[in-house]
């Protein structure tokens, strides 16, 4: 089978096709055939290796733990193990394989069963491949900022037009939130056609300084001090860092539980639960209340070139790579 591999970190030219043996599903494991995978920041932090912290993950010299990139794949079931009991061959599945090895840039995968959960019948691979990562920091951080108690009206979205922040923004609107929607100028028509009330232009305004308060701010690109963005939350407001600089990472970590214990206003960072709440994902994509939004699709051959293209900062919502089995 062909797989496109990780041989070295650094640029997306040390990703090479290549053709390797198809692995054998384990008792516990499913043999899927991909038909799709999205990247995420994560394959991009690996391919770079920074923070140097993921050579740990992925391998201190070489990405031998990590050979492979893609962790959100959709596909159909080839084999199961004897001891699989979720699924059958020519089930539909998709699913983030971040905890169970990674491997959707290649033909074929090996994954643990738990790792995965029908597709629904009515979704493209494509489309299913953006969701399980990107859609589960949305969904996950919205509920941890308690969007579903109806405390949070006002909602600002930090990085609004990559693939979490473009679902971010059709769950929040779901629950009648009033959204103000973080981008650069030229996403600005995107994420207002999701249901963005207002925009902010990054490069010209910083909203950590303005007068306006929100309810929960859900920040996919934190860059600001922990302490900017307590002063823009109302007094029983929510923060909830989904991604960004490692300095504001570890203020989020070590002083957000200081803050919200001793005040009203909650902040912290999400820590991501691989697949939680992925058939509550499925159900607003089965409702018409959410869909994902591709901005370029590239085939297996092209993960190099796709790789770059996403590393260029400008992709609106996500990168797919497509995989044609002939």
């Amino acid at each position: 089978m062909k797989a496109v591999i990780l041989e070295k970190y650094g640029s997306p030219d040390n990703l090479k096709l290549k053709e390797v043996e198809r692995p054998t599903p384990k008792n516990n494991e499913v043999l899927v055939k991909v038909h799709a995978t999205s990247i995420n920041d994560w394959d991009w932090a690996i391919l770079t290796a920074t923070p140097f912290v993921n050579r740990w993950m992925a391998g201190v010299f070489k990405p031998t733990k990590i050979p492979i990139l893609g962790c959100d794949i959709a596909g159909r079931v080839e084999a199961v193990g004897d001891h699989v009991k979720r699924f059958q061959v020519g089930d539909e599945v998709f699913g983030d394989l971040s905890a169970s090895g990674w491997g959707g840039f290649a033909e074929y995968l090996c994954t643990d069963e738990n790792a995965l959960s029908l597709k629904p019948k009515d979704m493209p691979f494509d489309e299913a491949a953006c969701l399980p990562q990107a859609g589960l920091l949305a969904l996950q951080g919205l509920l941890q900022g308690k969007i579903d108690e109806g405390q949070n009206k006002k909602v600002l979205i930090n990085g609004a037009s990559g693939g979490a922040g473009t679902v971010a923004i059709q769950i929040a609107k779901s629950y009648g939130a009033e959204i103000t929607a973080v981008c650069s100028e030229a996403k600005m028509d995107l994420v207002k056609s999701l249901g963005a009330d207002h925009t902010i232009d990054y490069k010209k305004q910083n909203f950590t300084q303005d007068s306006q308060r929100y309810d929960l701010i859900l920040d996919v690109k934190g860059f600001h001090s922990l302490f900017d963005y307590r002063r823009v939350l109302n007094p029983k407001g929510h923060y909830v860092m989904l991604g960004g600089s490692n300095r504001l990472a570890m203020q989020s970590i070590l002083l957000g539980p200081l803050i919200s214990l001793f005040g009203k206003k909650k902040m912290g960072i999400l820590m991501l639960k691989p697949n939680s709440k992925l058939e509550l994902l499925k159900l607003y994509y089965e409702a018409n209340k959410m869909r994902p939004i591709i901005d370029k699709r590239f085939t297996l051959e092209e993960t190099s070139e796709a790789m770059r293209y996403y590393g260029n900062g400008l992709t609106r919502g996500k990168v797919v790579v497509t995989i044609n089995h002939k």
